[in-house]
Order: structure tokens, then sequence, then C-alpha cells
């Protein structure tokens, strides 16, 4: 049996890191490894990991029992109350956008993005507390949406129990955020875009110019999430470099304002030059460059190291 891994190692924080650490350590690897946002092989494996880890060490009493017994100690208690016993059963349902399946035994299951229980952590990161007996007692379900009706809002029409409803979802929630309506809850699954990325309430894209532009400098168009709009490269732009827009990223749910949006400026090199393209570039080396050419010249002899 592999060996279990040090939650405090996962999460790369210490014994005596206080709960906004551990909290802070946590989101910035969900953000990282959520299978959302990396597709890599192993990242659905490491978010499933940290968020063990962070599930154990955020709670007092679990990061008690944990720091005096380690891991074993949650492997025995995944083991009391099987599917028999007084706390097992569990559902799987869908009604009409919504999907769930949740699963009671001796500890709670949610399966929703990878999630072991998204309860626990995204109360957390956006406020309130949700007692476990509370928690059971309400209905939960997930609802999918696109990436610009996360930034923007959206009103959605669905069916629950066979009764048609019209919900409202804020501007600015993210993948994992929990609404309330009613009787049920809802857990937000954001789906990915190829022109924006999302970090916060930040957005970052990228911007390819030409290798002139980089060095003359350029207005160019961007796309951001509220439309085109122009911004001015300044000459000298190196590969790499981010302009701010600020307040061009997402509408922060809980106060007031936007993020800003970050463009990623990358630059494109021509693969072929024409003869004249080329002796302009020549002689611009040379220019950047005067002292090179005459290295080593004098008395009829050159000297070229």
């Amino acid at each position: 049996m592999a060996t279990e891994k040090d939650y405090y190692q996962l999460l790369g924080v210490s014994k005596s890191s206080s709960a906004d650490e551990i909290k802070k350590a946590y989101r910035k690897l969900a953000l990282e490894f959520h299978p959302d946002r990396n597709k890599s092989a192993d990242a659905s494996a490491k978010f499933k990991e940290v968020t063990k880890a962070y599930e154990v060490l955020s709670d007092p009493q679990k990061k008690q029992t944990y720091d005096q017994y380690g891991a074993a100690a949650f492997d025995q208690a995944a083991g009391f109350g099987g599917a028999g016993g007084p706390a097992g059963g569990g559902r799987t349902g869908q009604y009409g956008p919504f999907t769930y399946t949740y699963t009671q035994g001796g500890a709670q299951d949610f399966d929703f993005g990878g999630f072991s229980d998204p309860f626990d952590i995204f109360e957390q990161f956006f406020g309130g507390a949700s007692p476990f007996g509370r928690r059971q007692q309400r209905s939960v379900y997930a609802i999918q949406i696109s990436f610009m009706e996360a930034v923007k809002g959206v009103e959605k029409d669905v069916s629950v129990n066979g009764k048609k409803q019209k919900i409202k979802i804020p501007a600015g929630v993210d993948s994992g955020s929990r609404i309330r309506f009613g009787e049920y809850d809802i857990v937000v699954d954001v789906t990915a875009d190829q022109r924006f990325q999302r970090e916060g309430t930040d957005i970052v894209s990228d911007k390819e110019i030409s290798f002139t532009q980089a060095i003359l400098g350029a207005e160019v168009p961007i796309e951001t999430v509220d439309g085109e709009v122009k911004i001015r490269i300044p000459a000298g732009t190196q590969p790499g470099s981010h302009i701010r827009l600020r307040e061009r990223g997402v509408q922060r749910v809980r106060g007031n304002g936007k993020g800003d949006h970050y463009v990623r400026i990358m630059i494109s090199m021509p693969k072929t030059l024409t003869r004249r393209q080329k002796e302009l570039l020549e002689e611009f080396e040379k220019e950047s460059h005067p002292s090179s050419g005459s290295a080593g010249s004098g008395h009829g002899k050159k000297s070229w190291f």
C-alpha cells in the first residue's frame, strides 16, 4: 500500500501556519490543478490530493486528529457506517440542467469536479458556515454555464421536482461557487473559454504581434469580455510582457468593482526574409553595434578573434 503523503507538504505549509495561510495555499493549488484549467495527465490526481489535505487541515478538530494520529485516522473513519448502516445510502438524479450524485457513508462524498466535499471548501472561500447537519437537509444540484455567462450573469429556466423555475446566477461566479435558491443549493460548473484565462477576478489573454510592431510600437485591437478595444503597444516591447487594462476583468460577486485584464504579448518572428529585408536588418545591426565592424582593422591586417 502506498504511503500517504504528508498533508502539510502537499499544501506547502507548516504545522504552525494559520488558517488563512492554509486557505491561501490551497486556493492557489486548486486553481493550478483544477481539471477544467489544467489538462495535464496528473492534474486531476494532484487536485484531489490537495483538496483532501485542505479538508482535514482547514477543520480544527480534524487537524488535531491528523497531528496526533496521521492520515490513517481518516482512512479508518471511512470504513464506519457503510451502505447498510445508519449513515448509509445515496442518490443520483437530474432535474433540468441540474445533475448530482450524492453518496452518504462514514464520510460525505459529493461527486462534482473532483471535490470530495465542495461545501467545506467553497463556504470558507465565499464566507459563511454551514453545519454538517444542515447541509444534509438541503438538496444540492450542479449546473453548467459558459465562461461568458459566468462573467456577465445569466437567468436559467429549470425544472426542479416537476416545477418550472427561473433562477438568476449573478455575474462573477466561478467553478465551485455555491448559490442558495429557496430550499436547495446550486454548485456552478463553468466551461473553459479558448480566448480567456481566469485568475480570480482577473482575466488573462494572449496577443500576438509582429517583431516590427514590438520594436516600433503599434496600436492593435484586443478582445475583452466587454468587447473589442484598442491598446497601444509601446516601442521596444519584450516577449512575454503584460499590459494591464484596469477594471476590464470580472465583476466581484461580493463587493464592488471588477478585476483587471492582463494582455500577455507574444511576438511572431518571420520564417523567411526577402533580400531587401535582410539588408535592412544588417544595416540595423551595424548601426546598433558600430564597433563590431571595425574591430581589429589597421596596417592591412584584420583580426576577427
